[in-house]
């Protein structure tokens, strides 16, 4: 049977939008170039099984999409080395779904892009490798993806879903396709401010952590205890929420300035005129501060006696946010990077992650939690996993330096 839903690309967008509209009863198909695209996805196995069990199809075949009533666009858009969106998949994606594209199609893009992107960079390839005029002969619309993976409060149905479209009619199309799958529609003017909402709600994140990350390291300097400044200060009912440091910034949505960008393949309108200085100083702020945390360990090591060199360092948690098996953007890579280059010997427990590679070299992973953290001269809790008795950990290890607060008073050193 054709399906409804075309979702192209299958990684930590897609596959939860396929999730969410397979539960909603919408026929699903999902479309992604790489065979392994769905098994190496953000779903645990039990998920996938479940969906597939559920009724929905994956296929490399492109000749699928045009028997589709919704195309969503949910490509990777990652960071180039020059800090700029990586369009590529996106124009890949859209020039599949372009010589397939039907009239009366609704497409609807939900990777991260720059305010313009639907209009200026989309657009035309659909339009080129169609022959169809959006807005007239389809509907193109954008809908940032707002996903959280792990988190127990806030999903799919409950998280409200931003839509700008082309023209009142695509907008419209895009709402009524996704008031299936959420409690809450909210309709933008247009593409460009619901891709600039995207871009708004990324940066605020990252810039109010490089706020908090520079007070880790001012609180520090003056011995001030952060974790119990944040504790009062959240306690503010008003004018205040709560971010925490770390030892970096990690996940899929990157903090963007439009402007960092050399090369985009699309208009050289997009650009805005003004940098985002803000996220600017953000971006070094949180960049700073895997060597921060080196600079930490090579101090507490030293205090005891102990050179980084020859040292024994467990990290746990590699991952880029608890609970869960995605690694991308973790800290933890350059943090064991970094401390290989100082001659210690590094080891790693994650319950989610059972191999891990760093610069094409493996990391030897701890059997036993408590007899590593025994064994190791340093203790580096770089992510704080549910599993993790924090208080059993602090009494097992020689040295704990907690990057994320986690451990209570007292208990290990805290960044």
């Amino acid at each position: 049977m054709p399906a409804d839903l075309a979702v192209i690309g299958l990684g930590h967008l897609g596959l939860p939008l396929a999730q969410a509209a397979t539960t909603a009863g919408i026929g699903t198909l999902g479309y992604d170039p790489d065979p392994h695209a769905a098994t190496d996805g953000p779903l645990t196995a039990t998920e996938l099984r479940r969906l597939l069990a559920a009724g929905f199809r994956t296929t490399a075949d492109p000749t699928a999409l045009g028997r589709v009533r919704t195309a969503v666009i949910c490509a990777p858009t990652p960071l180039g080395e020059d800090r700029a969106l990586d369009l590529s998949a996106v124009a890949g994606a859209a020039r599949t779904l372009a010589a397939q594209l039907r009239p009366h199609t609704t497409v609807i893009l939900e990777s991260s892009a720059y305010p313009g992107t639907t209009e200026e960079f989309l657009r035309p390839l659909l339009e080129a490798g169609s022959g169809l005029t959006a807005g007239r002969d389809f509907h193109l619309a954008y809908s940032p993806g707002r996903h959280d993976p792990g988190n127990r409060t806030h999903h799919y149905a409950n998280t409200p879903k931003v839509i700008g479209g082309l023209t009142p009619a695509c907008t419209e199309a895009a709402a009524t396709f996704y008031g299936r799958l959420t409690d809450k529609v909210v309709r933008a003017r247009g593409p460009r401010e619901a891709e600039t909402a995207k871009l708004l709600e990324t940066n605020y994140r990252h810039v109010n952590i490089a706020l908090m990350n520079e007070m880790a390291v001012f609180c520090h300097d003056i011995g001030v205890d952060l974790w119990d400044v944040i504790r009062c200060a959240e306690t503010k009912p008003f004018g205040f929420q709560s971010f925490r440091p770390g030892p970096g910034v990690g996940g899929h949505a990157p903090a963007v300035d439009p402007n960092s960008l050399t090369e985009r393949g699309s208009s050289p309108s997009l650009p805005l005129p003004i940098p985002l200085r803000m996220v600017e100083l953000a971006q070094e702020v949180n960049g700073r501060m895997p060597h921060y945390v080196i600079q930490r360990c090579a101090t507490l090591l030293n205090e005891h006696g102990k050179s980084a060199r020859g040292a024994r360092i467990l990290l746990l948690g590699v991952t880029y946010k608890p609970d869960v098996a995605d690694q991308t953007g973790s800290p933890a890579w350059e943090i064991a990077a970094r401390l290989r280059e100082l001659g210690a010997h590094v080891t790693y427990h994650d319950p989610h992650v059972p191999h891990w590679t760093v610069h094409g070299r493996p990391v030897p992973r701890a059997d036993s939690l408590y007899d590593a953290a025994s064994a190791a001269d340093l203790t580096l809790l770089l992510q704080h996993h549910r599993t993790y008795d924090l208080q059993g950990l602090s009494v097992k290890a020689q040295l704990l330096l907690d990057t994320r607060g986690a451990t209570p008073t007292g208990a290990a050193h805290r960044l």
